[in-house]
Order: C-alpha cells, then structure tokens, then sequence
C-alpha cells in the first residue's frame, strides 16, 4: 500500500469513524457529568439588538443548508429521477434554495461574529470552547459556499456521484476512499472541517441542538398565590403562637 492510499485510508475511512465514535461517547459523557453545563449560553443578558437580527438569520440559514444535505447526500440520483425531478430541475434547486440559504446563514455568522467581538461584556462571556467552535463553523460554511459555486455551480462536478456515494456507503461500513480521493478540493476541505466540527461538538455549546423541553409536557402546573392584602399591614416577624 502506498503513502498515498494509507493517507486516503486515514481521511476518508479511519478519521470519519473515530469522530462518530467521539460525537456519540462526547455526548453520553457530557450529558452525565455536565447537565447543567447543557445548555447555549445566552448572551442576550449583555447585547440584544444585534442577537435578535443574527442569530435568526443564522438558525434558519443552517435549517436550510441541513434540510439540502439531508436531500442531496441522502437521497440518490435514481430517486428523484423516479419522482419526476431532473437533473436540471434538481440542480437549479439546489444552487438557488441552497445559496439563499448560505447567504441567510454566511450574514447572520457575519452579525453575530461582529457582535461577539466588539461587545466588551458578550467577548468577556466567551470561552475558548466558543472560539473553537467559531472557527470550525466559519470553516464547514465557507468551504461548502465555495465548493457549491467553485465546482458545481461553475464548474462540472457532480457531488450526488461521489460524494454522497460515500456519505451512503459510511453508513453501510463500506467506504471507498477512491470517491473523495477524486473529489475537487473544496469538497475534501468541506468534509474534513466538518469531521473536525462534529468532534468537537460534545465538549462545546453546540450540544443544545439536542436540547428539548420535553419535560414541560407532563410538570404539574405552577401554581401562583396572591397576597392577601389584609395581611400587608401586619408587623413582620414570627408569628404569635395561641396557647
């Protein structure tokens, strides 16, 4: 085997399994020992104006962009040649629906960036987790835009004949490291700072995607009591005790 197949091996076989194993265990560790810690940490105590215009943009930008992953690395080409849908028809979609979706999300990281930096109180809030995962956010996001207008919208790469072969086969234990080997080199870039992403979720604020308040569904109800306004004027202290 030469260098090149055992890197190959490494990046597109090796690598990708050992971060399903850290994202999976990263949780189950987090939820034990940090509950309390599961959580966004909201900054909007500090700095509300601009969080009330980013993050919105930013939260369904990214709904987009996942709802275009799931379709396009989920579902085969046959498929939606089966419903009808050509490929033209597909990729006008995605190229349309899915830009629009990056530049909601691409502004919205922009403002809350912006935010995060030049607020004295929300930059004094952020830990190096949050850093990070900045980082690693800026990376997956600018890398797929690039990837989407460098090689597919200008170029003629089709993503749904490689990489989304290989995301399908990921899941069948069967990876062929050939297909991103071959990839254009946004593409492997887009995958890999993703990789790096999903290993670093557990451990940073990212977790609250699996956060739901179900628990609301079947608390009692909170019971409120008024003052009773006779009892307003009365001295406070400890109550006489009638013997």
């Amino acid at each position: 085997m030469n260098d090149t197949s055992t890197l190959d091996l490494l990046l597109w076989v090796v690598l990708p399994y050992t971060v399903l194993a850290v994202f999976v265990l990263g949780h189950v560790w987090r939820f034990r020992t940090d509950r309390f810690g599961w959580t966004t940490r909201s900054s909007q105590i500090y700095e509300s104006r601009l969080l009330s215009i980013g993050s919105p943009m930013f939260h369904f930008g990214i709904i987009g962009i996942f709802v275009g992953h799931v379709v396009g690395l989920g579902i085969p080409k046959s498929w939606t040649r089966f419903l009808g849908i050509s490929d033209h028809v597909y990729h006008l979609m995605a190229v349309t629906i899915g830009l629009a979706a990056a530049v909601a999300c691409v502004g919205g990281l922009m403002i809350l960036l912006y935010r995060r930096r030049t607020n004295a109180r929300v930059f004094g809030a952020t830990t190096v987790g949050d850093k990070i995962m900045y980082l690693l956010l800026t990376a997956v996001i600018c890398f797929g835009v690039l990837a989407t207008l460098v090689h597919t919208t200008f170029g003629d790469y089709d993503y749904r004949e490689g990489v989304s072969i290989w995301f399908r086969q990921f899941w069948t234990l069967q990876p062929s490291t050939e297909l991103m080997s071959q990839a254009p080199l946004f593409f492997q870039l887009h995958v890999l700072s993703a990789l790096l992403l999903f290993a670093a979720w557990p451990f940073t604020r990212l977790v609250h995607v699996f956060a739901a308040p179900v628990g609301y569904l079947t608390r009692p109800y909170i019971v409120y009591r008024s003052k009773d306004p006779r009892r307003e004027a009365e001295r406070r202290g400890w109550e006489k005790v009638k013997f």
